[in-house]
């Protein structure tokens, strides 16, 4: 369970602490603001947690490291968050604020129905934003303002059925999802996907609402159905140990599986050995993966928070791609236009994974053109207490 109030006091604390010394230090530089809208409080408050968090971790970084140099000038990074309580009008009034600050690169929003919302507020003022929430309509002509800030669920669906058909022996399948437009979209495009791979869906219209207490009712029909894979379509943090241990403590023995990110904590507080062998996308590293920087990255953020969040490992890395590809093209500092002409032949050094990985930027298979960050498919699996890696795979 995450402590917002506690989080948002300490969260603010060290961003001041950390972030106040490098400006002392480096007063000459100029300041680029990089705002976050998003979730950080309610039953998806881990998603925007770990990108505030990630955002203001590696700032911190880059400004003690004496800031970033963009064209002839060096900046010093400011991290601008807005809790949009995973409300689309509060998402609205928080790009405006942005747009009212001069911001033109925005990290979030972390839901459907808030990034579909700020779509008008961004192209009007001339804002790029980084969502992570797949509607394809805002990542495809004509829309251009939004680039997607991790793997979609009709990217890692797929990848994770063939690999669960193929080694575990999956045959039948059943989705579940919150009566919420995020999760249904979720589900449709996952039962469409494991259609198209051969799976039988036996269960594929069960809903719930979001506060509820008491999954028994709502999992029964389900589990009678018998799947092998029981998926848990766009299941927040907050929920998914609940569905876990409904549907185990009704005899389910099957496989559970989602396409969000989950928090290990959350799932060991909820669901304990429940939970063992739940499957869902992970961050964008693994040990095997990881740079040096990636490993200090996590040092530095949990001696800043306190803790980790294995989402981090994706969460990183819009920042890192704003501020770089700035670096190739500064002329984009305060015009998108210029961002958007960078796009398509962008190409840096990605510096949290081991070997010769790059930054760029893809998407062509699904979108048309380049509008999604180039990010590792890491798939996790829940075990004693914490994620172990499943399989890797890559975007194109």
């Amino acid at each position: 369970m995450m402590h917002k109030r506690s989080f948002l006091k300490f969260s603010a604390l060290a961003a001041a602490t950390v972030l106040s010394l490098p400006l002392l230090a480096h007063a000459e530089n100029a300041t680029l603001k990089v705002g976050f809208v998003g979730v950080t409080s309610g039953p998806a408050a881990a998603w925007g947690i770990s990108n505030q968090r990630s955002m203001e971790a590696r700032a911190a970084w880059l400004n003690e490291l004496g800031g970033v140099k963009i064209g002839d000038k060096t900046y010093n990074i400011q991290i601008v968050p807005f809790d949009d309580q995973k409300d689309p009008k509060r998402a609205i009034a928080g790009m405006e604020k942005m747009a009212q600050d001069g911001i033109h690169y925005v990290v979030g929003p972390n839901v459907d129905d808030g990034a579909a919302a700020v779509r008008p507020v961004a192209e009007q003022n001339g804002i790029m934003y980084f969502p992570y929430s797949f509607p394809k309509a805002l990542f495809t002509p004509p829309a251009s303002n939004a680039i997607l800030g991790m793997v979609a669920n009709y990217q890692s669906g797929p990848a994770i059925y063939k690999y669960l058909m193929e080694n575990k022996g999956v045959k039948k399948a059943a989705f579940v999802a919150a009566n919420e437009s995020d999760p249904l979209s979720q589900r449709e495009s996952g039962i469409a996907a494991a259609q198209a791979l051969g799976l039988e869906v036996v269960s594929g219209n069960v809903t719930y609402q979001v506060d509820t207490t008491d999954f028994t009712p709502v999992l029964l029909p389900v589990i009678q159905a018998a799947p092998d894979l029981l998926v848990l379509s766009g299941v927040s943090p907050a929920n998914a140990p609940q569905l876990i241990r409904s549907a185990r403590e009704l005899g389910y023995t099957g496989l559970i599986s989602t396409e969000t990110a989950q928090d290990a904590a959350v799932l060991q507080e909820g669901a304990g050995d429940l939970a063992e062998g739940f499957i869902s996308v992970g961050g964008a590293s693994t040990p095997e993966l990881a740079s040096d920087t990636m490993k200090e990255f996590v040092e530095r953020y949990t001696k800043m928070f306190g803790e980790y969040n294995d989402e981090s490992n994706t969460k990183v890395y819009a920042l890192e791609y704003i501020i770089e590809t700035l670096k190739a093209n500064p002329a984009a500092i305060d015009n998108v236009d210029e961002y958007k002409k960078t796009v398509d032949t962008f190409e840096a050094p990605n510096p949290f994974m081991k070997g010769d990985a790059k930054l760029k930027y893809v998407g062509m298979t699904s979108f048309g053109q380049k509008r999604q960050v180039s990010v590792p498919l890491v798939v996790n699996e829940y075990k004693g207490g914490k994620f172990e890696t499943l399989f890797v795979g890559q975007v194109d």
